[in-house]
């Protein structure tokens, strides 16, 4: 009899589970639309890249649409402020399960510096790695010949410094197009950054190439602004500085600070003559500052004008892979640009070793660093 009623209310049941079950996977379905990660259209809505590229974009429009005036100076300094911390957020993203920043080629730190070749597909990045140091890239009459990044160490002068064949970028890699993000990523981690550029387009290279570093918040050839920001839990917003900041206006920093969710803290200011934009760069707090190296290769194809002009020019240097031309030239560029000390160590009741010196570059001229390459312990 308990058998017989328990059949009875199942077969009552079977079109009701029905109905629940048509609910249920309408419900899901809702609910995954109106998920701020989705949009309607199926693309990514507010926690991705979509849309804080096209907020981005928003910004950037606005600035160029506005009249740049005094009485639009503070206007334009919040849009900066706010263009920042999205480029922040797209460097690294927030939300559980995202990494602090884009994952980098796997290549192993060796050596005293690490170098990274930045450049557009097939300007000879790959030629240069082989002629330069004793490592292998495959070279080909076709793009995007190199798909991973490969490491070279050639030593000069008791340094082993460490080159990175990176893969070509494009127009947009800033925001992800063509593994971009993780081939600048990868570059975030150099000593020294060279753009390798083609002699007949340099200029047209070296402007976008920037640009995509600049989005990626790398600074090239520039000093890190002496700005510190101590949070408290109250007081306000306190500046003090060192210098007479006339033209620094501080609301509009005041602003700033507020715009990156800082409502108490203390502003020590010693740079002389500090801009809001190197102030927004300081208060972000996720931009290197990072020494380039402009190589413009196939210089055998250009005129004597052009050469003349490129020659000029700070911090570049011409050479030609395919000839073998001023590889010298450039190994003793890349040793200048790190600016290396050399450290004699001496062990205890000996005389100094003079033949194996420490190298320390820019950036690691402390008695820490000293320490930390002769031993991690």
């Amino acid at each position: 009899r308990s058998r017989q009623g328990s059949r009875n209310r199942v077969a009552r049941m079977g079109p009701r589970r029905g109905w629940i079950g048509i609910w249920a996977c309408l419900l899901v379905l809702n609910f995954i639309r109106r998920r701020p990660e989705y949009s309607r259209e199926g693309g990514p809505r507010l926690g991705c890249s979509k849309s804080i590229l096209t907020r981005m974009k928003e910004i950037e429009d606005e600035m160029a649409s506005t009249q740049k005036n005094k009485a639009t100076e503070h206007h334009i300094g919040r849009l900066k402020g706010r263009l920042a911390a999205l480029r922040s957020e797209l460097i690294a993203p927030k939300g559980p399960g995202k990494g602090a920043y884009e994952r980098t080629f796997e290549a192993a730190r060796s050596g005293d510096a690490r170098v990274a070749l930045i450049g557009f597909p097939s300007v000879g990045k790959s030629t240069f790695l082989t002629n330069v140091t004793n490592t292998t890239s495959k070279v080909a009459g076709y793009e995007f010949t190199t798909l991973t990044c490969i490491p070279g160490v050639f030593k000069y002068k008791h340094a082993e410094i460490q080159i990175l064949d990176l893969p070509g970028i494009i127009e947009g890699a800033a925001t992800g197009i063509g593994r971009g993000k993780q081939v600048i990523a990868s570059a975030r981690t150099a000593d020294l950054i060279i753009l390798f550029m083609d002699a007949g387009r340099a200029d047209e290279q070296k402007e976008m190439l920037e640009h995509e570093l600049e989005m990626m918040g790398i600074r090239l050839n520039q000093e890190a602004p002496d700005v510190n920001v101590i949070k408290h839990n109250c007081g306000g917003i306190q500046f003090t500085s060192t210098f007479n900041l006339e033209g620094f206006n501080k609301e509009l920093a005041i602003d700033i600070l507020h715009d990156q969710k800082i409502r108490n803290a203390e502003v020590q200011l010693r740079e002389k003559d500090l801009t809001i934009d190197r102030f927004i760069d300081a208060v972000s707090g996720n931009v290197k500052y990072i020494p380039a190296l402009y190589i413009c290769n196939k210089i055998d194809k250009v005129g004597y004008s052009r050469f003349r002009k490129l020659a000029q020019k700070p911090n570049y240097v011409l050479i030609s892979c395919h000839r073998n031309w001023n590889m010298n030239g450039a190994r003793e560029a890349i040793y200048q640009a790190l600016h290396p000390i050399r450290v004699y160590t001496k062990r205890p009741k000996k005389q100094p070793s003079l033949d194996e010196p420490v190298v320390l570059c820019k950036g690691r001229h402390k008695v820490a660093d000293l320490c930390r390459s002769i031993h991690s312990s």
